[in-house]
């Protein structure tokens, strides 16, 4: 398929001037693959559309969120760089964010290219990589912002998974960096050195010339890939401005049955 190949290419695709209903946008998203059981809307009900997440400053009556609101809160942690449900055990594949309303100023979406990050690395830094695992949870990056006011449920449901620190691409064969602000530890390290690493990476595979800005209009639809690419949401003013995405995310079905080439270089395939 055309979008699949494209997709495959660059790791993002914007789709201009769209008009899409929610089922159309579900609707879309299921050409490319199964769509998660569970969209994370810790504390939302704002979407009665079980496979939508909401990504938004909005009540349920359309109001803004107020900055004390604990929804808010847990929001704030997708200003950090992260890719989809790797805190999952099955991580995702595509994503698809469509615009209804955005902020005047503000806001917009950054992506890095976590294959060009990887070959930018050095080749006995990649060798290490390849036979490291870390462990990711959702509650790790909201720690990082200062929030920690989980509840049972939380920490059982958003309980640390374990993924290897690089992956291969099912469709392009290329080798990618898996990293993310989910993750908390590495195996095999003490926490303090692990975290250090996780930072020099994160800081490695988000310098400007892997990174691309994508400023948003409505009836923007963006597609991803987060098996080759992080991202982040940036700030705007959502005390004052209304800001009401939807994201619809896919399984990856691919996920630990992608034979793992032993070759650490770039595949140009």
């Amino acid at each position: 398929m055309e979008i699949e190949d494209a997709i495959a290419r660059y790791g993002v695709l914007v789709f201009k001037n769209q008009s899409l209903r929610n089922d159309e946008h579900i609707a879309f998203a299921i050409h490319f693959g199964e769509v998660e059981a569970e969209p994370v809307n810790t504390g939302r009900t704002r979407l009665t559309e079980t496979k939508l997440n909401d990504i938004s400053n909005l009540n349920a009556d359309g109001s803004l969120m107020k900055a004390d609101d604990r929804r808010r809160m847990f929001s704030l942690g997708n200003r950090l760089w992260h890719s989809d449900s790797s805190f999952k055990t099955v991580p995702a594949s595509y994503s698809f964010l469509f615009a209804h309303v955005v902020p005047p100023h503000g806001g917009e979406t950054e992506f890095a290219d976590m294959r060009a990050a990887w070959d930018a690395l050095p080749v006995d830094q990649r060798t290490r990589l390849t036979k490291l695992d870390a462990w990711h949870s959702l509650l790790y990056s909201r720690e990082l912002l200062g929030f920690s006011d989980f509840n049972a449920d939380e920490r059982a449901k958003y309980a640390p998974v374990r993924h290897p620190m690089s992956r291969v691409h099912p469709i392009s064969g290329r080798r990618s960096l898996f990293i993310s602000s989910h993750i908390g530890r590495v195996e095999g390290m003490l926490v303090p050195e692990g975290k250090e690493l996780i930072r020099d990476l994160m800081e490695s595979a988000t310098q400007r010339e892997f990174v691309h800005s994508h400023s948003w209009s409505v009836g923007d639809l963006v597609m991803w890939d987060n098996r080759c690419t992080m991202h982040r949401g940036r700030p705007f003013d959502d005390q004052r401005h209304p800001r009401d995405l939807r994201r619809v995310t896919l399984v990856d079905a691919s996920y630990g049955k992608t034979p793992q080439p032993t070759s650490i270089f770039a595949s140009t395939a």
